[in-house]
């Protein structure tokens, strides 16, 4: 599933062609995708101007002019594409054309710009849902969500205070978005790595008896800014579905330094260990026993 540098580099590829155009029309394909469309769905979309494209954790967010917000997630296949005038019967001019299967192309928004947006998923786990902004603070599906990993209240002794007394292991308190949100396997192997914390850590050691956070916490939030920051720079990483909205594939997989590299030596200097995997909560760990403590 598309975490957080996917969903924002997904934000930025679709800003240019929908902020500040209006959506002339919505076209919904079929009735439902993860769940049924609203029935009020297109008539609150169509003739509304896009006043800001923004991202929560891994949803993208259109605020409407009409005070409604598009509420918009990938789910574990979606992927959106642009198309320009004239582009609609020639996909093969993107570098890797998404979603071949037109049959899966399942929402459609064109804009005044004159750009199509089309959103293409052929799990259909993805989701979309027009809310009232004024109601977003009691959404079920974002009132539970923690800090932005990348926003200025995200730091050491936010951390710190989330974890504490906290006795779930270091990588599941940091994969729970009530603690920090849009974070997902990928990226918190790698931030733990850079961090040379164990995933098997317990999350409370990343605070001192008086809710202090440790050195454990500082370094642990610079590795999260510095990973998720180059991983959006690189497009997001594409395993199996994620492309950016030109059809592109993201780049940051070629920069894994521990996730998916079992077997292989490991890259911190001097170390000599070898990464190993283990089933951690249901997911597949990656990790350097020898550096990671």
């Amino acid at each position: 599933m598309p975490e957080l540098p996917e969903v924002e580099t997904v934000r930025r590829g679709l800003q240019p062609a929908m902020e500040g155009a209006r959506i002339v029309q919505a076209e919904v394909r079929r009735k439902d995708l993860r769940f049924p469309f609203q029935k009020d769905f297109v008539a609150r979309l169509e003739g509304q101007t896009v006043t800001g494209l923004g991202r929560r954790a891994k949803y993208l967010m259109a605020d409407l002019g009409s005070g409604d917000v598009l509420l918009m997630h990938l789910g574990m296949s979606g992927s959106f594409r642009v198309l320009k005038d004239g582009d609609q019967k020639a996909p093969g001019q993107f570098h890797r054309p998404r979603g071949e299967d037109r049959a899966h192309d399942h929402v459609v928004f064109r804009m005044s710009s004159g750009a199509a947006i089309v959103f293409n998923d052929p799990r259909r786990f993805g989701y979309m849902k027009v809310i009232a902004r004024k109601g977003l603070e009691d959404e079920p599906l974002l009132s539970g969500l923690g800090p932005e990993p990348l926003g200025n209240e995200f730091d050491a002794n936010m951390l710190a205070r989330s974890c504490a007394n906290k006795k779930t292991s270091l990588k599941a308190a940091l994969l729970d978005q009530r603690v920090v949100a849009g974070l997902g396997n990928i990226y918190v192997c790698e931030a733990l790595f850079r961090a040379h914390l164990s995933p098997r850590r317990l999350a409370a050691t990343l605070a001192t008896r008086k809710g202090e956070p440790t050195d454990h916490a500082r370094r642990l939030v610079e590795a999260i800014h510095a990973v998720l920051n180059q991983a959006i720079k690189a497009g997001g990483s594409s395993l199996r579905d994620h492309r950016q909205t030109s059809g592109e594939l993201g780049y940051f997989q070629h920069s894994f330094q521990v996730y998916d590299r079992e077997g292989e030596p490991c890259q911190t200097a001097g170390c000599g260990g070898i990464v190993r995997r283990f089933t951690q909560n249901g997911r597949s760990t990656f990790w350097c026993p020898k550096c990671q403590k």
